[in-house]
């Protein structure tokens, strides 16, 4: 069952959309682990001395360092009730340009990371037949169409696609799943020591190089959404009775997920009597 002071476990915590919810629930009374690469600088970030803040540090690419996380987790608070695949970073580059250690890094943490989280979480929850889940995806896993984030948003509607398969896993044992689609938050996600960029680039790539600056000198630091807000949505949603599946943040993000369902839309429409009429 749910605790009276719950649990949250937060993944990515030292910065970007993690820290800033670590913070608000830990504004709001929860207890929390937060796991970083450096336990140093997510103390230091966080700057809450309390029983109810554990920092971990956790290598996400590590199954036994994640295990041994989510253990210690439930050792100190006794309770785990809220898991939070936050984690992540971003890979640009063509599908061309980024080579097989790039892409496989990056599916290492985005999505082999989040799965390392789940295997480590579910066991509790599934016991106790009670828990929520939010996986962090981003509009980039539902709308794929920028030129240079190819990898990245693959990672994104790989997420995506196992946390609908997750609901259905785990409606039965009373676990919510919330599946998050971030729009453009003003966090340190498009700075440099957050973008990652390809070692190898193609100049014929002419979209691709005008999308990173665009990222990079446009977009960077004028980002619409506020990432206190957006903590707190997630804050909001768990505490309602019901869960949804899919949580879009940001009005670009409703935006541009409106136009994709519209495309989607048009094109069964136009092609239906073709989609159809390859049935026996």
């Amino acid at each position: 069952m749910t605790h009276a002071n719950p649990v949250w476990f937060v993944t990515g915590a030292s910065k970007g959309l993690g820290l800033v919810l670590v913070q608000r629930l830990l504004a709001r009374g929860y207890r929390v682990a937060a796991t970083s690469r450096s336990v140093e600088e997510l103390s230091r970030r966080v700057n809450a001395e309390s029983s109810r803040f554990l920092p971990l540090r956790m290598d996400i690419t590590d199954e036994d360092s994640v295990a041994q996380a989510v253990a210690a987790t439930i050792t100190h608070f006794g309770a785990l009730d809220v898991v939070v695949n936050n984690a992540g970073y971003g890979q640009f580059g063509t599908v061309e340009e980024v080579t097989d250690t790039e892409a496989r890094r990056n599916y290492d943490v985005n999505v082999f990371g989040a799965l390392n989280v789940l295997r480590a979480a579910l066991p509790r929850l599934r016991a106790q037949r009670s828990g929520h889940l939010f996986n962090i995806s981003s509009i980039g896993g539902l709308v794929g169409g920028f030129s240079g984030w190819g990898i990245y948003c693959s990672t994104k509607f790989a997420l995506a696609g196992l946390t609908e398969a997750l609901h259905a896993d785990l409606t039965p044992f009373g676990i919510k799943v919330t599946l998050v689609y971030p729009g453009y938050f003003r966090t340190e996600f498009l700075t440099a020591d957050s973008l990652v960029r390809p070692s190898k680039r193609i100049d014929a790539y002419a979209a691709a190089r005008a999308s990173e600056a665009q990222h990079t000198d446009q977009i960077n630091g004028a980002q619409p959404g506020d990432p206190v807000k957006a903590a707190d949505a997630l804050i909001d949603v768990y505490e309602r009775p019901t869960a949804p599946l899919h949580l879009l943040l940001g009005s670009d993000a409703v935006g541009l997920a409106e136009a994709k369902l519209g495309q989607v839309r048009d094109e069964l429409v136009a092609l239906r009597a073709l989609s159809v009429g390859t049935d026996f």
